[in-house]
């Protein structure tokens, strides 16, 4: 059995030789790096490394959740979720998603802390290694060169213009680095130098090896519009590699499917009793704002859009509508409130045969009712979703009817899985899949599309909706609450496609089915962004949502062009004394 690598681990023991933050120049660490230059002090810095990746590292101010190594939040500002609760809490987050931006706000300097702490952290290894004469310490060099290759590939798809910190000049102290453009050069550097010095694969789960970093070599030339390069690699790692689709979609999200095989790499998460140093903090906030765990959870944020419930919608065949999913909205129960004869405040018990609420039946893409809470749908196992008193908001606010149910806790599970902190807190056991095979199977039918092979593209796309087809669906809930085995919850009707008729056409079926699978898990901004499509997309969205929330229309400012990246954040610029050079438009 594979031993598995707490990424969470905090190292006080160790202190490293230069600051996590970007902005600051901080004194040699108490251990002196010839302490350190041996296979066992190297091992040490690099899970310091390792646990930078949920990016809870030297905050600067900025809330845990704000620099979430999850990216929850940027598909706040994507069409796939709402931020949740009431429009005062965490006004900042309210802020990017009405799009009301500052370079000042906390959750763009958190990010950016975030992951300059794991660049910086990444380089100690680097630089330990590349000056100690202990045996042959390459592929741990090679595990460090990923980490700071996967640190800079978020850096530059979030900012565009990145800083650069080398190990040279980590080593020197020289943190403020001009960003005169992108950093996809470097980043291929580490992601190759990983590919050929890692083994075919690790003992601890949570280490990349060699098809782990050919994936991630892969996304980067597919962020670049390098078709043919990112179709060899991906192709390589879908024939020859070690991956594979879960038998249930829903295993990608719960502690049974931990580190299996679809997970490519993954945060590796887990909960202590009490208070949880080594549970999800950055995804503290998005569990329903009552019921149904005990102790009732906080926080009612991030929850998913009409937009994204309505994509759910089939035609009758089993297929996607492409292109008039949001021409009508799916049942929904904005400003209903939960019936209080079906809904029992002292139990806490909902009996959902009393709610005169009638819930979407269909035709409907399974996957909808694994990634979305629906009032009277059964909730990971907790009883059927009674609607609006598990969600904590008013009928004024930006929040929506629904819930998310991706890396929620399932029943049965809180043992293992529940960490809880302060003021009813979530610190989440589950991993997070950072890069998962339906990934990768859907990148390279980007890919195989855009190189026009349209027959690969089919069958890559066709792997990941059989998957769908295949599973077992949300089952029924009956009178009492009770599950009704072998009774889908709703006329659940999913197909492959039977072919692709022309390049355009099969563009469409790749991107849509990008935002089906992987709905809720942080991909959707980059995606429209590199598209070309996002300012489009995100207006339209914002209109269409108004049906379901009235008000949104009126708080939502508008998406425009310098949206395409995040803006450096102010204190970067001012502590670098006028070296970083901010984006266009801020």
């Amino acid at each position: 059995m594979k031993k598995r690598l707490f990424t969470y681990t905090t190292l006080f023991i160790v202190l490293l030789a230069c600051s996590d933050d970007f902005t600051e120049i901080a004194p040699v660490g108490a251990l002196a790096d010839e302490a350190l230059a041996n296979e066992t002090g190297v091992d040490l810095l690099l899970t310091g490394a390792y646990s930078a990746l949920d990016g809870i590292r030297n905050n600067q101010g900025a809330p845990d959740w704000a620099v979430s190594g999850d990216n929850w939040w940027f598909d706040v500002i994507s069409d796939d979720a709402h931020k949740g609760s009431t429009d005062g809490d965490q006004p900042d987050l309210f802020a990017l998603e009405i799009f009301d931006w500052a370079t000042a706000n906390p959750y763009i300097f958190g990010k950016w802390n975030g992951l300059y702490a794991g660049v910086n952290r990444a380089n100690a290894v680097i630089s330990l290694i590349n000056s100690s004469e202990e045996g042959d310490l390459t592929a741990k060099l090679a595990e460090a060169r990923f980490l700071r290759g996967h640190f800079n590939f978020e850096l530059q798809k979030i900012y565009g213009n990145p800083a650069y910190i080398s190990d040279e000049n980590y080593a020197a102290t020289e943190f403020n680095q001009p960003n005169p453009g992108p950093i996809w050069e470097q980043i291929e550097a580490d992601f190759q130098f990983a590919i050929d010095n890692l083994p075919a694969s690790q003992d601890d789960d949570g280490r990349p090896d060699s098809w782990t970093a050919k994936a991630f070599l892969g996304k980067a030339h597919l962020f670049q519009a390098d078709w043919a390069p990112a179709l060899a690699l991906l192709k390589d790692v879908i024939d020859n590699g070690p991956y594979a689709l879960n038998t249930e979609f829903v295993d990608n999200f719960n502690a049974a499917g931990e580190n299996g095989p679809e997970s490519v790499f993954a945060i590796q998460f887990a909960a202590d009793d009490g208070q949880s140093f080594n549970g999800n903090r950055g995804g503290t906030l998005n569990f329903p704002g009552g019921g149904p765990f005990n102790p009732e959870t906080c926080c009612g944020f991030y929850q998913p859009t009409q937009d994204l419930a309505n994509a759910y919608k089939t035609d009758g065949s089993g297929l996607p509508l492409l292109d008039t999913f949001n021409q009508s909205d799916i049942a929904n129960d904005a400003g209903v409130d939960t019936n209080d004869t079906a809904y029992d405040a002292d139990t806490k018990t909902y009996d959902p045969s009393l709610d005169p609420f009638v819930t979407e039946q269909g035709p409907l893409d399974p996957r909808l009712d694994y990634t979305v809470g629906r009032r009277k749908i059964d909730y990971n196992g907790f009883g059927a979703h009674p609607g609006k008193i598990w969600i904590r908001a008013t009928f004024g606010d930006i929040s929506g009817p629904y819930l998310p149910k991706k890396n929620v806790y399932q029943a049965g599970e809180l043992g293992n899985n529940q960490g809880t902190g302060a003021w009813g807190e979530q610190r989440s056991g589950i991993n997070y899949n950072i890069m998962r095979f339906a990934d990768v199977l859907l990148m390279a039918a980007e890919a195989a599309v855009e190189t026009n092979d349209l027959v690969l593209a089919l069958d890559y796309v066709n792997r990941v909706r059989n998957r769908a087809k295949n599973m077992t669906y949300v089952q029924a809930r009956g009178a009492e609450d009770e599950v009704i085995e072998g009774t889908p919850a709703a006329d659940y009707q999913i197909e492959p496609y039977a072919s692709f008729a022309s390049q355009d056409f099969a563009r469409k079926a790749v991107r849509f089915e990008r935002r089906l699978e992987l709905g809720m898990e942080g991909h959707r901004l980059f995606d429209l962004r590199r598209w070309g499509v996002a300012l489009e997309t995100i207006n339209t969205y914002a209109e269409n949502e108004a049906r379901t929330i009235p008000n949104f229309g009126d708080k939502f400012r508008a998406y425009e062009p310098k949206h395409d990246l995040l803006p450096l954040p102010l204190n970067a610029i001012d502590l670098s004394g006028g070296i970083l050079n901010q984006n266009d438009g801020f």
